[in-house]
């Protein structure tokens, strides 16, 4: 994992900060950091923008703050006002729902583009899908899209089920193809996703879409023979 020392604290080593935690309560599964340190690593100890969709107990948004240095900024949404109590330095709350369209452009307005947003709302495939719509084309070039608790994609009271049409995995099955869409001989025309996005990394419960400023796909060969 990666550590480094900014000040008095370690930014890095997330596992270790979650059990160690004595702050606000923190739930997470625990497979879930491996793939918290894989992509956000490269964003540790620089300036980031943070949305966190869901503020839970408070206790994530201080861990994201601990983990991602001095010079990140977390910007905690949730419908409960009473989550407007977890500011402190570094941390705003912004009381709204995920899927308002008009209260997640005066977020963007007020603090700018995000480098990453973890959605782990309401968890609902409609909320989800209707956050990923309009936040992700407003993603900053290099960012970072973490879904998580994606197993509620499979179940019926979270709008959920397997293949069943409307569900953020069965959007995710088609973004595939979207990515891929310079391949597809027309039958898939490329669009600003296709430009914008690295890749689509699918995990148990998370998928994660990273997006690259520039994307080089040009075939080439070296070797002598």
């Amino acid at each position: 994992m990666r550590c480094s020392t900014i000040g008095n604290d370690c930014v890095g080593n997330l596992y270790t900060y979650f059990l160690g935690n004595r702050e606000r309560p923190i739930h997470k599964w625990q497979h879930y950091f491996p793939v918290y340190e894989r992509h956000f690593a490269p964003f540790a100890g620089r300036p980031c923008l943070f949305f966190e969709i869901g503020a839970g107990a408070g206790g994530s948004a201080q861990m994201w703050k601990r983990y991602f240095g001095p010079y990140a900024k977390i910007v905690s949404i949730d419908i409960n006002p009473a989550c407007k109590s977890f500011e402190e330095s570094q941390i705003d709350v912004r009381i709204g729902s995920q899927d308002d369209v008009a209260f997640l452009s005066s977020v963007i307005e007020e603090f700018g583009q995000p480098d990453i947003v973890l959605d782990d709302g309401s968890h609902m495939m409609n909320h989800i899908i209707s956050s990923f719509n309009f936040l992700y084309p407003r993603l900053s070039r290099q960012g970072i899209y973490l879904v998580e608790d994606l197993h509620t994609a499979y179940w019926d009271e979270y709008g959920g089920g397997v293949r069943k049409e409307g569900t953020f995995i069965e959007l995710c099955k088609n973004l595939i193809d979207e990515l891929n869409a310079d391949h597809a001989r027309g039958v898939v025309q490329p669009t600003d996703f296709t430009k914008a996005t690295t890749s689509i990394c699918f995990y148990d419960s998370i998928v994660v879409f990273e997006k690259s400023k520039f994307i080089s796909k040009e075939s080439i060969m070296t070797g002598n023979e």
